[in-house]
This record gives structure tokens, C-alpha cells and sequence, in this order.
């Protein structure tokens, strides 16, 4: 029924080994805190601490490594998101090449001196060609526009 230390101490280094390859597979930190509390349990469980104490120690590690480096890691992993150049279109003047309409689902600009499929912000607004409009967002491929 109990566990002898030797299975305990494989145990926890199979499952630090899977915590560490699940780690390198996925990209993003998401095992790596259960790697740490295996790593703690497998100590314990070397030192011949009783399995309840073992699943503790992986349990308390675990958590408290998740509780201190995850905002960390959030902050800093996730947060390299890079402007694009069309980035740059927001708040520009463009030049309305085909009429945008809405119901229809057709429309295109000219900016920068590229030519994009437009929308209208407004769903019953509609421009037609040689109109000036502001680019507000873009939603896709398609620049979102507004009348000037």
C-alpha cells in the first residue's frame, strides 16, 4: 500500500523530467514551477521523509514558485509585441478609391501610396470615391476609416 523510498525518489524524477520537457515543448512558461516543486520532493523524498510530507513539499514549492515568478514572467514574456509598419496608418488621411459601403462590403483607400480594403467605423456610413477619410484602426487586412 505505501510506497518504498526508492519508487518515491523515481517517481519524482520521472515526473520533474516530463514538468522539464512539457517546459521546452510548449512556448510560454507553463510547467516549469511544478518542475521546482518536484525537484523539492525529490530532495525530500531522498532524505527520507514520508510520502505525505513529499506531496507537500511539491504542493507548497510549486505554488509559491508560481505565486513569485508568474506576474514576472507575464510582464516580461508576453509583453515584446512589436508595432508593424501598418501600425503607422492609424490617424493618417486617405484618399477613398472605391466607394465604401457597408451593405454592399465594398470599399478601398489609398494611403501612403498603397492601396488597402476599407471599412467605414460606422456600419451606416458610407464614402464615396475622392473623399478624404482618417484611418481609425485596422481590423485584419482591412483599414477602418472615418470621414474626415
Amino acid at each position: 500500500m505505501f510506497a518504498s523510498q526508492g519508487s518515491m525518489t523515481a517517481a519524482w524524477v520521472v515526473l520533474m523530467i516530463v514538468f522539464l520537457v512539457v517546459e521546452g515543448i510548449v512556448p510560454g512558461l507553463v510547467s516549469i514551477w511544478f518542475a521546482l516543486g518536484s525537484l523539492a520532493a525529490l530532495i525530500s523524498a531522498m532524505l527520507g521523509a514520508q510520502v505525505w510530507l513529499q506531496a507537500l513539499w511539491f504542493v507548497v514549492i510549486s505554488l509559491a514558485a508560481l505565486a513569485v515568478t508568474r506576474p514576472l514572467a507575464k510582464k516580461y514574456v508576453n509583453s515584446r509585441t512589436q508595432a508593424t509598419n501598418a501600425d503607422m496608418l492609424i490617424g493618417q488621411e486617405c484618399i477613398v478609391k472605391e466607394p465604401i459601403d457597408a451593405l454592399r462590403g465594398t470599399g478601398a483607400v489609398t494611403v501612403g501610396g498603397k492601396e488597402w480594403t476599407a471599412r467605414c467605423n460606422s456600419a451606416e456610413e458610407t464614402l464615396e470615391a475622392g473623399a478624404v477619410a482618417v484611418v481609425e484602426r485596422i481590423e485584419g487586412v482591412k483599414l477602418i476609416v472615418k470621414r474626415k
